[in-house]
């Protein structure tokens, strides 16, 4: 496996999600577990020190595998976020995620990961990118219009968060 990063300007970088990562990952999730709720199913999944670590090798396993890009976002040596790309080749797209940590929101540090993951699967010859997001979470689909995804539609109850479900927004680009 190559190693993947990028230099995201201002102290920040985009490097890849690995095993070292997975304590700060945790405590990170930890601090901002009520904002994830609101957003991440996994959340909702008691997100322990062991289950963010079965993940992390799950998501390196489909990296090994060409079929994900997982990251940390890093401000300076400290992991404050999180954003990946899902490949599907057959179909030629990918799913495009992130979230950071509550302090440093609207700072376009998640806008610089996305736009470098977008380049990433631009150049792999992806011929779309999707966002799916809780219709009521407003950065998220802010982000997306922001980077130029289009609203495409709403899927409803489509996705389960804690004991209910919500509404999907589904954004797409077409690359």
């Amino acid at each position: 496996m190559a190693a993947f990063g990028r230099d995201l300007g201002d102290g920040y970088t985009l490097t890849l999600r690995d095993l070292t990562t997975v304590e700060r990952l945790h405590e990170l999730v930890q601090a901002n577990l009520d904002r994830l709720r609101a957003a991440e199913p996994w959340a909702w999944d008691s997100p322990t020190r062991e289950a963010i670590g079965r993940q992390t090798e799950h998501l390196l396993a489909q990296y090994a595998m060409d079929r994900a890009l997982p990251c940390v976002i890093r401000q300076d040596d400290r992991i404050v976020g999180a954003a990946s790309l899902a490949f599907d080749p057959y179909l030629g797209q990918a799913s495009l995620g992130y979230w950071v940590d509550a302090g440093l929101e609207g700072r376009g540090v998640v806008w610089r990961a996305a736009t470098v993951l977008v380049g990433v699967a631009r150049a792999r010859g992806t011929a779309r990118v999707e966002i799916r997001t809780a219709v009521d979470n407003v950065r998220s689909r802010g982000l997306a219009e922001r980077l130029g995804f289009v609203h495409e539609g709403t899927l409803r109850s489509a996705l389960p968060l804690g004991p209910g479900r919500v509404d999907v927004a589904v954004y797409g680009l077409v690359l």
